[in-house]
């Protein structure tokens, strides 16, 4: 089975002291491909490292580029790091502009200034991927309303992947019908997520991809106790792949080929 982790931070530090050895686990465990995400611009020049690192690596899965500014660190964001992002995108090749959006989960967000910041970021770097001609890696949290209106007001149509999706069938529905593919993480291992469980029914498995987002968002079966927060690498996601077959009601191998038809097309890769 080929499978495509859409959504990692594997460039974190949490990584540093076994990415190699990691890499070539998920490579083993079918992971034929991933996606480096960018979150600040004080990490551009790490996340770039470790992008040709991984590029070297025969025993490594594919990784592709995604930079980009998010909104949870909005308070980080300064105008000069959208020309980093430019530069980024002018010099490597980078197949979308991620993670980005609107979060409005934290307290800290919520303020009405910290708030227009995001959308002021979120819009600018929406232009930068409609000049590049990029899907987009969403990032979204209680803000699916504002997302939507944004994607619409740019007439956005270079699609991409609702990171982590948190929102119900009819936002799934809204952005399928942008083009963008909905990403699904370990927390489909959650008999308790009914919410996500009736999205995935509803909207079906050719506008799903799969994603770890590690180091966050562990399996449920990869926990070692609800007291202690285990790292998420990579190698996991076969686990949400089984998860998402399991709710799916398919087998792992017949919804594997989908999934990565999905991740490609969403990429705009070949497939």
């Amino acid at each position: 089975m080929l499978l495509f982790d859409t959504h990692t931070h594997f460039d974190v530090p949490d990584f540093d002291a076994d990415r190699a050895q990691l890499a070539m686990l998920a490579k083993q465990n079918g992971v034929e491909a991933l996606v480096l995400i960018g979150i600040t611009a004080e990490r551009f020049p790490d996340l770039l490292r470790i992008h040709h690192d991984l590029k070297q690596l025969k025993t490594a899965p594919q990784s592709y580029l995604a930079p980009g500014l998010h909104p949870i660190y909005i308070e980080q964001h300064l105008p000069e790091h959208l020309n980093n992002l430019a530069q980024l995108l002018q010099t490597e090749t980078c197949v979308a502009i991620g993670e980005i959006g609107l979060d409005t989960f934290l307290q800290q967000h919520k303020p009405p200034e910290i708030y227009q910041k995001q959308r002021e970021y979120f819009d600018l770097q929406l232009a930068m991927a409609k000049q590049y001609q990029k899907p987009v890696l969403l990032h979204i949290r209680k803000a699916h309303a504002d997302v939507l209106q944004q994607l619409k007001q740019h007439k956005f149509q270079f699609g991409g992947i609702a990171h982590a999706f948190s929102g119900g069938v009819e936002e799934a529905k809204a952005l399928i019908k942008m083009g963008f593919k909905i990403g699904i993480t370990g927390q489909v291992t959650n008999p308790q997520a009914k919410k996500l469980h009736q999205v995935i029914q509803k909207i079906g498995a050719e506008h799903l991809v799969i994603e770890t987002d590690c180091p966050d968002m562990t399996p449920l079966c990869c926990q070692i106790s609800t007291e202690k927060r285990t790292r998420n690498t990579p190698v996991n996601l076969p686990f949400v792949l089984a998860g998402l077959a399991k709710s799916l009601n398919l087998s792992a191998e017949a919804l594997a080929p989908i999934l990565w038809q999905n991740s490609c097309q969403a990429l705009h890769l070949a497939s």
